[in-house]
């Protein structure tokens, strides 16, 4: 019976039904496109935040002993040992290989640039292939590691002896110009670009690799690689690992492991490539970590905002409701209907009319997150099929919550007071 006197009073007042209907749809396409760039914003940001660099260095054992000071990092022990460039093919063979994203080797070598000015040469790979297990046409270097670089001119060739870049601090200092041939020691070299926001190395000379080892006298040999991975934000977990790894149970550890966290990745860096020592760069990790959880943290309180103002406005709608039918609600008390039946009733109408309102909100609150994504990140996030049971979930959260609200007033009905007109 309660069903039929449902189905009967979704037929009734349209007007109410339909801005109910819309009630529960914004507030599913607020939900849905906040949920869906929420869950897939974290591998997005990430992947945006890689672009400005590295968060993990790859040193030779015995010269990543350091001490970050403010925004600068002093090795007081660093010696000049080297890393052997033909094993640099290991960064990318590790259990997390997909996640790295990009690397390049670095060599310094302290120079005479045109006889009279010392200066610092920085060896490495613009965009080298570098053959891995299984992606013999992996190419990685500066070109990627490094998005932000701009170039006036080009990026010098790989393993070129002839040609060079510069960074806009040195050729502004020295009056340096596209095309212009320079002495570096013994060789004469063209300055084929020159490289504006290029931070660190903005007043040094780049070459490639070769050039470098040549100068150096030593073959097939690196000092430093920066490595760019892709990671999840820090927990609970990571920071008790990075506290003290042997502290981990044998659960704890092999979830630590199998988790693209940044040390995770470091980790596995050291176990596969002797000599070596990966270590992440603890500030800029740390930092994608805050940003990442504290928009995802606003995602969450967005929502928790709209489920308050959706079920408000639904209470509001429903109490007209009720008032408009309170004929109707003493009639029902006078055949023996209690106030749960009557409650389940008019809950039952919005839980309906909420379920509809929240499949046609999903459907364009994705639309809305992939344009939103489209914007941002220059491509669409994955949608997560996951939302539409979430949404649903939360109108009629909605529903009960502002039936809930509205129905307080219908215990004190009386059935004679109200049939009579006199309430």
């Amino acid at each position: 019976m309660i069903g039929k006197i449902i189905i009967k009073s979704l037929k009734g007042n349209k007007a109410q039904k339909s801005l109910s209907f819309l009630t529960i749809a914004l507030a599913s396409i607020l939900i849905s496109t906040m949920l869906n760039i929420t869950l897939g914003i974290s591998n997005e940001v990430t992947k945006e935040l890689r672009s400005y660099g590295s968060n993990i260095v790859v040193l030779p054992n015995g010269s990543s002993l350091s001490i970050e000071v403010g925004d600068k990092t002093y090795t007081p022990l660093k010696n000049t040992d080297y890393l052997d460039e033909s094993n640099i093919y290991t960064i990318k063979e590790i259990f997390w290989r997909n996640n790295i994203t990009a690397f390049a080797p670095f060599l310094d070598v302290k120079v005479s640039l045109n006889d009279n000015i010392t200066t610092t040469l920085v060896g490495t790979y613009f965009a080298k292939n570098v053959p891995i297990d299984g992606e013999s046409d992996y190419t990685t270097g500066v070109l990627s590691l490094f998005y932000f670089w701009k170039f006036e001119g080009k990026a010098a060739t790989d393993d070129s002896l002839t040609e060079v870049n510069i960074g806009r601090g040195l050729a502004n200092k020295y009056n340096l110009k596209l095309d212009d041939t320079i002495k570096i020691n013994d060789y004469e070299v063209k300055i084929v670009g020159i490289v504006d926001f290029a931070g660190e190395y903005d007043d040094k000379i780049i070459s490639s690799l070769k050039f470098a080892q040549k100068i150096l006298g030593k073959d097939n040999v690196y000092s430093k690689a920066e490595v760019s991975a892709l990671t999840i934000p820090n927990d609970d977990l990571s920071q008790k690992a990075r506290h003290d790894l042997s502290s981990l149970d044998s659960l704890e550890q092999d979830k630590w492991y199998c988790s693209a966290y940044a040390d995770t990745i470091a980790y596995q860096i050291n176990e596969d490539y002797k000599g070596a020592n990966a270590k992440v760069l603890t500030k800029v990790a740390d930092a994608e970590s805050k940003v990442t959880q504290k928009i995802q943290s606003l995602m969450a309180v967005i929502s928790i905002i709209c489920l308050v103002v959706a079920s408000i406005a639904i209470a509001s709608l429903m109490s007209s409701d009720i008032f408009r039918r309170k004929k109707e609600i003493g009639l029902l008390k006078a055949l023996g209907a209690n106030n749960l039946q009557i409650y389940i009733i008019f809950a039952g109408e919005s839980i309906i009319v909420s379920i509809f309102g929240a499949i046609f909100g999903v459907v364009c609150g994705l639309l809305i997150s992939e344009i939103i994504a489209y914007s941002i990140f220059s491509h669409m996030v994955p949608i997560n099929f996951i939302i539409f049971p979430i949404a649903i979930v939360f109108s009629v959260l909605i529903s009960v919550l502002g039936a809930f609200l509205s129905m307080r007033s219908v215990v004190s009905f009386l059935p004679a007071e109200v049939l009579y007109g006199r309430k």
